[in-house]
């Protein structure tokens, strides 16, 4: 009752699934998951002959201390932020400690968070947060609304519709056909996202490795770098300023942005179907649909997820223009910043489930649509010109256009049209045919 955003209050179990990618907990866990990589990958590395080879049982203690990184460790971290006011010099001592009650580790703990900066700790925990979040959560819940959405297209591919463009009636087409261009929209950015990778800076306080150098100047750092951030399944920065450029997040957030739009758009064109009535909604029983109109079912799900995915998009479009600019070397304005990314992904996810909760409740009024299609006969004017055009009838368009512009025609005028034409009679009866729609 007292959270100040709805993601943590209101809306906190649809969107608990991220949690463990982009809580505060995740960070600090996340933090302690890459440093702890760098110190083992540093203890592999032969130039490095004052830390010595990790022993199988080291390195098991380390691996416990990711995989038993629990919320009350994740607070002891947060104790000692209380007194450094920094949140990874926090997380270096957190491990000084761990670490050192390792049999035999004691004497090397100032291996920890050695020759780092805190942004080469930070991207590369925001890299695999992003990662396992995308993989976990976000792609798994995309393939979901596209498989949805490919099953209705394919139930109602058979329906006949009527169209309408610029709001106004237009040539027919099929219910599941509106439904597939959706599907094909969702697969063209799902295999980007697929294909999406996070870089990651690495190298010290202005990516040139000079601290290491300066301690092991014959070990070839760029080479153990890149081959630590690979290691991480991230895309090592070849050249950088002390942070990692934000790139990588804006092309994300633009993605991101992209699916949105379309979901928007098909959230939007599904509450325009059920105002037409040609989607009807399943009833709850004891939901309300207004709080003073007892006959309405009110499309909120589309609704709640047209307002949120709004909301997501404008977190991200915010990433992507912010991020990507940094004074010189850097500036800490994109710290405060990063950490609403949890935020973007929290408001998409809301709206997917929205989305799909609405798109599971409703049904093709098959009534309506044949209604709707009887009354505007004149959407047939289009396929009865063609055939005029195909068999050489002089001003098919203007003809067409007497008949049926602003003029309100009945199936009677046209079929009446149609018979008055000087085209074989087998032309004929085909377009008389279209005329039972």
């Amino acid at each position: 009752m007292q959270s100040l955003s709805p993601l943590d209050g209101r809306y906190q179990k649809k969107t608990e699934a991220l949690r463990p990618f982009f809580s505060e907990e995740a960070l600090t866990r996340y933090r302690v998951r890459t440093e702890v990589r760098y110190f083992q990958a540093l203890a592999a590395e032969p130039g490095i002959r004052d830390l010595k080879k990790l022993t199988k049982a080291q390195q098991n203690a380390l691996e416990n201390i990711i995989s038993r990184f629990t919320l009350a460790e994740a607070k002891k971290v947060k104790a000692i932020e209380g007194k450094t006011n920094h949140d990874v010099k926090a997380v270096e001592y957190y491990l000084k400690e761990k670490v050192g009650s390792i049999s035999g580790v004691k004497k090397q703990t100032e291996f920890i968070h050695f020759g780092l900066t805190s942004e080469d700790v930070n991207n590369l925990s925001y890299g695999m947060m992003v990662h396992d979040a995308l993989r976990q959560v976000i792609l798994p819940e995309l393939k979901v609304i596209i498989g949805v959405l490919h099953g209705l297209a394919r139930r109602w591919s058979g329906i006949a519709l009527l169209s309408l463009t610029h709001g106004q009636p237009a040539t027919p087409t099929t219910l599941g056909k509106e439904m597939a261009v959706f599907v094909d929209r969702l697969r063209r950015q799902e295999e980007q996202l697929k294909n999406f990778t996070m870089q990651g800076k690495f190298g010290g306080a202005v990516a040139n490795y000079a601290a290491h150098k300066a301690a092991y100047p014959d070990v070839k750092w760029e080479k153990f770098g890149q081959k630590f951030v690979r290691s991480l399944g991230l895309h090592p920065l070849t050249n950088s300023t002390q942070i990692n450029p934000h790139d990588d997040l804006a092309e994300l957030s633009h993605i991101l942005s992209r699916i949105n739009a379309i979901l928007l758009d098909c959230s939007r064109d599904a509450w325009m179907y059920i105002s037409r009535g040609v989607f009807s909604q399943k009833v709850i029983a004891g939901e309300v649909g207004s709080s003073t109109m007892p006959h309405k079912v009110n499309p909120i799900d589309f609704e709640n997820a047209e307002g949120n995915f709004g909301l997501s998009t404008a977190l991200f479009g915010h990433l992507a223009e912010k991020l990507p600019v940094s004074r010189l070397q850097r500036d800490l304005s994109d710290s405060t910043v990063q950490r609403n990314i949890g935020s973007a992904f929290g408001y998409h996810l809301l709206a997917v489930k929205s989305l799909q909760k609405g798109l599971g409740k409703i049904s093709a009024n098959r009534e309506v649509i044949k209604q709707e299609l009887h009354a505007h006969p004149e959407v047939l004017a289009e396929p009865i010109q063609m055939v005029l055009r195909k068999h050489g009838v002089e001003g098919a368009y203007e003809k067409l256009k007497k008949l049926t512009r602003g003029e309100k025609v009945t199936l009677y005028d046209i079929v009446e049209f149609i018979e008055q034409l000087d085209i074989p009679k087998a032309e004929k009866q085909r377009l008389k045919k279209m005329c039972r729609m």
